[in-house]
């Protein structure tokens, strides 16, 4: 996926970050990909003090902690012991994109240019302890990042890294010349190209 940003592209208009693809379902899996969209997951008027267990759950699902930390800050709250439990690495390539999370559990999502989903629940082991180290790798990148995330998705020739936070998502992108040149950023990419190569060894294999 990344090799090919070395190819030249030419501009196109801005795609909006929530329907960067051509089919409403891809849409929705790709938006829920970022855990930041609480909705109706907790219902009306759910008790603080379980959302805030969910929140500092390790065993719990980390999309699932990230959106009870969402309903936290949406409500006032502040989660406890804030985390970065999860990356989103997206690529525009030839009019779609390529998008790769990684999260702290070890779950894998990938979406593939050509819309086919890939789906990793914490297996097999290369895969999830890969989707971990990109995690940690992100932590210090998401410290340094103040961006949030953008109301367009990232524009031809460029590169995008959604750091997800309890205490929020922030945003890296630039195109690949500037990732390169900065060491966080390169770090993060060196692991994400690590966990696609294999998800896409899992493919090839099934």
């Amino acid at each position: 996926m990344f090799k090919k940003l070395f190819a030249a592209f030419s501009a196109k208009p801005k795609i909006r970050a929530d329907a960067p693809y051509g089919t409403e379902e891809l849409n929705t899996v790709h938006n829920m990909l970022f855990a930041d969209d609480a909705g109706q997951l907790f219902g009306d008027s759910p008790d603080v003090r379980v959302v805030q267990a969910i929140a500092q759950d390790p065993n719990e699902e980390s999309r699932v902690r990230l959106l009870a930390a969402q309903w936290l800050r949406a409500n006032g709250h502040m989660p406890p012991s804030p985390e970065v439990l999860g990356v989103v690495i997206e690529v525009p390539l030839d009019g779609s994109m390529d998008t790769l999370a990684a999260y702290a559990d070890g779950r894998v999502r990938y979406i593939n240019q050509t819309g086919r989903i890939a789906v990793f629940e914490g297996a097999p082991p290369d895969v999830a302890e890969q989707a971990k180290a990109l995690v940690a790798m992100a932590i210090p990148a998401f410290i340094k990042a103040k961006q949030p995330k953008p109301a367009f998705a990232p524009g031809a020739g460029q590169l995008r890294f959604t750091f997800l936070s309890q205490d929020g998502n922030r945003v890296t992108e630039g195109f690949f010349s500037d990732i390169v040149r900065d060491e966080l950023a390169k770090s993060v990419l060196e692991q994400g190209q690590r966990l696609l190569d294999l998800v896409v060894k899992q493919g090839n294999a099934q």
